[in-house]
């Protein structure tokens, strides 16, 4: 099973659950079992054309997917996987 971390904005979807716990071989996988689980999740994940937001950050393992390989970063039993929300910031 693959900890997936849950940002408070998303809570909602999950049922205020901060972690949950899911399976896949990939990022992509665990995207999909989640959304099976917790509808509503992939489209705040997702955009139109079916890539992470880019204002969503997912890491596994504390590495960015962005500088592994995306969406098809592999993932293995007891990975822990963060979703998070990129903070808008200015000075």
């Amino acid at each position: 099973m693959i900890t997936v971390r849950i940002p408070t904005p998303l809570r909602t979807v999950t049922g205020g659950q901060s972690e949950v716990q899911v399976e896949g071989s990939t990022v992509s996988e665990m995207i999909e079992k989640l959304a099976e689980v917790h509808p509503g999740i992939k489209e705040r994940l997702y955009d139109e054309r079916g890539e992470v937001r880019r204002f969503i950050n997912i890491y596994v393992n504390e590495e960015d997917i962005r500088f592994l390989t995306g969406k098809d970063t592999p993932l293995k039993d007891g990975d822990e996987v963060s979703i998070v929300p990129a903070i808008a910031g200015g000075g």
